[in-house]
C-alpha cells in the first residue's frame, strides 16, 4: 500500500510565500516524474510544475518564475515553493507521483490567496 502526505497549505496574502510539501511512502520501488497540480473551484485541473528523478522541470506558463518545484529522491518527496502568490493561485493543490504500476495523487491541500 501507498500513502500520499500533503502539507504546507493555508491562507496567505497576495504577494506572499507558501512552502508545499509531498511524501510518498509505502510499497515504493521507484518514482518516476513527480509533480503538483491545481482545481480552482469552476475550473478544470491543471497541471502546475513536474518534475524528473533526473531533475528536469516543467512550469505552467502562469506560475513560471514564481514557483519552484524541487524533490528529494532519498525521502521520496517533492516541494513546491511559491513566491508571489497571487489570488488567481488559489486552488486546492495536488501532488502526483508516476510509479511503476501508475501514477497516484494525494488528497490535496487548499491554498488560498488574499487580495
Amino acid at each position: 500500500q501507498v500513502q500520499v502526505v500533503e502539507s504546507g497549505g493555508g491562507l496567505v496574502q497576495a504577494g506572499g510565500s507558501l512552502r508545499l510539501s509531498c511524501a510518498v511512502s509505502g510499497n515504493i520501488f521507484r518514482i518516476n516524474t513527480m509533480g503538483w497540480n491545481r482545481q480552482a473551484p469552476g475550473k478544470q485541473r491543471e497541471v502546475v510544475a513536474t518534475i524528473t528523478r533526473g531533475g528536469s522541470t516543467n512550469y505552467a506558463d502562469s506560475v513560471q518564475g514564481r514557483f519552484t518545484i524541487s524533490r528529494d529522491n532519498a525521502k521520496n518527496t517533492v516541494y513546491l515553493q511559491m513566491n508571489s502568490l497571487e489570488p488567481e493561485d488559489t486552488a486546492a493543490y495536488y501532488c502526483s507521483a508516476d510509479l511503476i504500476y501508475g501514477t497516484i495523487q494525494g488528497q490535496g491541500t487548499q491554498v488560498t490567496v488574499s487580495s
